[in-house]
C-alpha cells in the first residue's frame, strides 16, 4: 500500500530543503500587506506614527505573545489545539514571583518554570494522542489546572524585586547607529522565532508536523513518527507558554493569577491571521509573528486615537480573523 503525503508549505523531503511558496501562502502575504497598509495608514493620520520606534515598540509590547504564537503554531499545525497557554504564562508569573519572593536565585526559578511548563504540555500531548480525546477538551481542562494552581499559589499580585529580572525589565538594547532600542524580551521572541522556522523548514521533525496536520493516516503509513510528533507539539507549545511567562513577568515585573486571561484566543488569532490553517497542514511561523504585529499596531491605532475604547482591538481582531478564515477556505478549496 502507497500513500502521498499532501502539499505542504515549506520544504518537503522531495525538494531538498527549497519549499515553493503556492497558493496556500497567499494569506501569510495578504498578513504582511495588511500591516504594511495599517503602518502607512497610521502615519498618514498620526503625528509621530512613522518612527522606527513605534515599529520596534510593537515588538516589545508583544514579545511574550509572539513566543506563546510560535507554540500555538506548531500545535495547530498538527490540526490542534491549546487553550492552556494564557493560564500557564499567568502560573509562570505568580510561580515565578513567589518563589522569588520566598529567596529562591532567579536561575533555578527560571529553569523549574519553564520545566513545568513543558511537563504540563507533555501530560497534555500524551492524554491527547494515547486516549484519543479532542484537544480542545484536554487543553481546556488544562488552561483550568493551571489557572486554579495560580490561585492556590497567591490570590494577590505579587511584587518581582529580584536583581536580574530587574536589569532585564529595564534594559535596553540599542541598535547600533541610531538612538532605537528594544528590550532583552525581544531578542529572545526573535531567536524563538528563528529557532522554530529553522526547525519547520529545514528539519524531518518540522516536515513530519506538515504531515501529520495533512493527512495524519498518509503520514503514518509512510513510517512517520505521528505518535512522537503529536505529543512533541504539546510540550513546545507548554515550553514557549512557560518561557511567555516569564518574559510577561519582565514586562510587568509582577505575578498576578488573573495575568493573560484570555491570551490564548490572542494567540490561535494571531496564528490564524498569520495565514495557518486551523485544520493543519499549512502555515508558517513567519507568517504568525506578522500575525501579531497586526494585533499590536491595532492596539497602537486605539493608544494613538486617545478616544476610543480598548473593545475596538477585540472589534477590530474579530472582522480581521473572520476575513482570514474566509479567505483561507476559498484558497484550499480552489485547486492549484
Amino acid at each position: 500500500m502507497t500513500a502521498t503525503l499532501p502539499p505542504l508549505v515549506g520544504p518537503t523531503p522531495a525538494a531538498g530543503g527549497r519549499g515553493r511558496i503556492g497558493r496556500r501562502s497567499l494569506p501569510t502575504i495578504a498578513t504582511f500587506v495588511l500591516f504594511v497598509v495599517l503602518f502607512a495608514a497610521g502615519s498618514l493620520r498620526y503625528d509621530g506614527f512613522f518612527s522606527g520606534q513605534v515599529l520596534l515598540n510593537l515588538f516589545v509590547d508583544n514579545a511574550f505573545l509572539i513566543v506563546l504564537a510560535v507554540g500555538m503554531t506548531f500545535v495547530i499545525l498538527t490540526g490542534g489545539i491549546d487553550l492552556s497557554v494564557g493560564s500557564v504564562v499567568a502560573l509562570s508569573g505568580v510561580l515565578a514571583a513567589k518563589l522569588l519572593a520566598q529567596g529562591w536565585a532567579p536561575i533555578p526559578v527560571m529553569l523549574l518554570v519553564l520545566l513545568i511548563g513543558s511537563t504540563l504540555g507533555l501530560a497534555m500531548g500524551v492524554v491527547i494522542h494515547y486516549l484519543e480525546i479532542q484537544p480542545f477538551v484536554v487543553t481546556l481542562a488544562g488552561m483550568f489546572l493551571a489557572r486554579g494552581l495560580c490561585y492556590v499559589i497567591s490570590v494577590e499580585s505579587i511584587p518581582i524585586r529580584d536583581p536580574l529580572f530587574t536589569d532585564l525589565a529595564t534594559g535596553a538594547v540599542y541598535i547600533p547607529g541610531t538612538d532605537l532600542y528594544v528590550s532583552p524580551s525581544v531578542l529572545v521572541a526573535v531567536v524563538v522565532v528563528a529557532v522554530a522556522a529553522y526547525v519547520l523548514a529545514w528539519t524531518r521533525f518540522g516536515r513530519t508536523v506538515y504531515a501529520v496536520g495533512g493527512n495524519a493516516q498518509s503520514a503514518l503509513l509512510m513510517g512517520l513518527a505521528v505518535a512522537r510528533t503529536r505529543v512533541a507539539v504539546y510540550v513546545i507549545s507548554g515550553f514557549c507558554s512557560s518561557l511567555g511567562g516569564l518574559l510577561f513577568a519582565f514586562y510587568s515585573l509582577s505575578g498576578y493569577s488573573l495575568a493573560a486571561v484570555g491570551t490564548e484566543l490572542d494567540a490561535i488569532a494571531a496564528v490564524v491571521i498569520g495565514g495557518t490553517l486551523l485544520s493543519g497542514g499549512v502555515g508558517l511561523v513567519v507568517g504568525s509573528l506578522v500575525g501579531v504585529l497586526v494585533l499590536g499596531i491595532v492596539q497602537t491605532f486605539i493608544s494613538f486615537e486617545g478616544t476610543l475604547s480598548s473593545w475596538w482591538t477585540k472589534i477590530v481582531i474579530g472582522g480581521l480573523l473572520l476575513v482570514f478564515v474566509v479567505l483561507q477556505r476559498v484558497l484550499v478549496r480552489r485547486p492549484g
